[in-house]
C-alpha cells in the first residue's frame, strides 16, 4: 500500500515537472516579457479548461488506517456466540442438566471453537474485502491525477502553438 501511494506521488511530480520541462521557442521573435506572459495565460487557460493545477501539490491518496485484526475480532465475536448458542441449546434439552459438568463443558468448548472457526474466517473475508475498496480507491484518484495533468498539458501545450510557439 505504501508503494501504491509513492508510486502516485512520483507520477505527480512527473507530470508537474512535464509542464514545466516544455521547450518554448517563440516563431515569431515574440519579446522575453511576452513570453512569459503568454505562457501564465497559457496557463491560466489550462488549468480552467482541466480543471487541474500543476503548482498545487497532487492530493495524495487517503492514508486510511489499515484494517487489522480481522480474523482476531471475528475469532473472539464467534467463541461468544458459540458459547451463547451452546448455552442456549443446553436450556432447550431437559436432559442437559443430568448430564456430567465435564461433558458439558466439552460441549460448550466445541460449540465456542466451531464457531471462533467461522469467525475467524469471516473476519478474514471482511478485512480482505476493504483491503481490495481501498486499493481501488486509491488507484482511482491516482487515475484522476494522471489525467488531469495529462489533459492540462496538452491544453498548454496547444495554447502556446495557438499563440506562434513552437513546444516541445
Amino acid at each position: 500500500m505504501k508503494y501504491f501511494a509513492f508510486v502516485a506521488l512520483i507520477l505527480a511530480a512527473v507530470d508537474v515537472a512535464s509542464a514545466q520541462q516544455m521547450v518554448i521557442t517563440p516563431a515569431k521573435g515574440q519579446s522575453p516579457a511576452q513570453i512569459e506572459k503568454d505562457k501564465a495565460e497559457c496557463q491560466s487557460i489550462a488549468q480552467q479548461t482541466s480543471g487541474y493545477n500543476p503548482s498545487q501539490p497532487a492530493s495524495a491518496p487517503s492514508n486510511a488506517p489499515r484494517s487489522r485484526g480481522g480474523r482476531a475480532r471475528g475469532t473472539a465475536v464467534g467463541a461468544m456466540a458459540g458459547a451463547a448458542k451452546a448455552e442456549v441449546n443446553a436450556q432447550r434439552y431437559p436432559g442437559y442438566a443430568n448430564v456430567n459438568e465435564d461433558v458439558q463443558q466439552q460441549y460448550r468448548q466445541n460449540q465456542a471453537k466451531s464457531s471462533a472457526a467461522a469467525g475467524a474466517v469471516i473476519g478474514g473475508a471482511q478485512q480482505r474485502r476493504q483491503r481490495r475498496q481501498l486499493n481501488a480507491q486509491q488507484a482511482q484518484q491516482t487515475s484522476q491525477a494522471s489525467a488531469g495533468a495529462n489533459s492540462f498539458n496538452q491544453s498548454y501545450k496547444s495554447c502556446l502553438i495557438g499563440r506562434a510557439y513552437s513546444v516541445q
